[in-house]
């Protein structure tokens, strides 16, 4: 279970859209990008919703969706950091995009996972996605960390310390920064959110992006 500001993240239909369909958009822009610019790496997947983690590269922006999910799904409490806080984030405003300007897309991706769903209300959607996110009580610090940026670092840390973010929740994010291999496990990690199948194409996508030695997932 993740708690958000000790706010639990519901597990439902909406909560597993918007990871889902985060997680395969992500997907299919790789293997694009690979298609017609083989030199990008970065600039690209969900989590350039949120500004600061704009240059994460897309494989590992899966692992740390992977990680998240993973919480959500724990029977354990876990209480979301900043990380976890801008996952959610950009999954939730990445499938309401999709679900905008791409919903005969949305629409597959959504019906053909894991979970047997029906999908109704499709202009109420992306609404409802958004206030998957909303609707927790998150103060937005992963969104204000991005202006303290080019400040010098005294004046960084008093501005920090008007907005009241504390520089220890920030060194999560800094860590993110410096990520570049996927961890061990993310295969198992993406368990009820993608079929088998989709499980071992992510595997093979990011196996494709640096070796890494994941383990291998049985076929669908």
């Amino acid at each position: 279970m993740l708690t958000i500001i000790n706010a639990l993240l519901p597990n439902n239909t909406l909560s597993y859209l918007a990871f889902r369909i985060a997680c395969l958009d992500t997907l299919e822009r790789i293997v694009l990008a690979r298609q017609f610019n083989p030199e990008a790496a970065e600039g690209f997947g969900y989590l350039t919703e949120v500004p600061f983690l704009r240059a994460v590269p897309p494989q590992v922006q899966l692992d740390l969706l992977s990680e998240t999910w993973q919480k959500h799904l724990h029977r354990e409490r876990f209480e979301g950091d900043l990380v976890d806080e801008s996952v959610l984030f950009a999954v939730c405003e990445t499938a309401a995009r999709v679900a905008e300007q791409e919903s005969p897309q949305f629409k597959t991706w959504g019906t053909s996972g894991p979970r047997r769903i029906s999908l109704t209300s499709k202009g109420a959607l992306p609404t409802k996605l958004r206030q998957v996110h909303l609707a927790l009580p998150n103060e937005g610090d992963f969104l204000l960390i991005s202006q303290f940026e080019d400040l010098p670092p005294l004046e960084s840390l008093s501005l920090k310390a008007q907005f009241g973010l504390e520089p220890s929740k920030c060194e999560a994010m800094f860590e993110v920064l410096g990520r570049w291999h996927v961890s061990p496990g993310f295969a198992g990690r993406l368990t009820g959110l993608l079929t088998d199948r989709e499980i071992a194409q992510a595997v093979a996508v990011v196996k494709s992006t640096v070796s890494v030695g994941l383990p291998s997932h049985p076929q669908a």
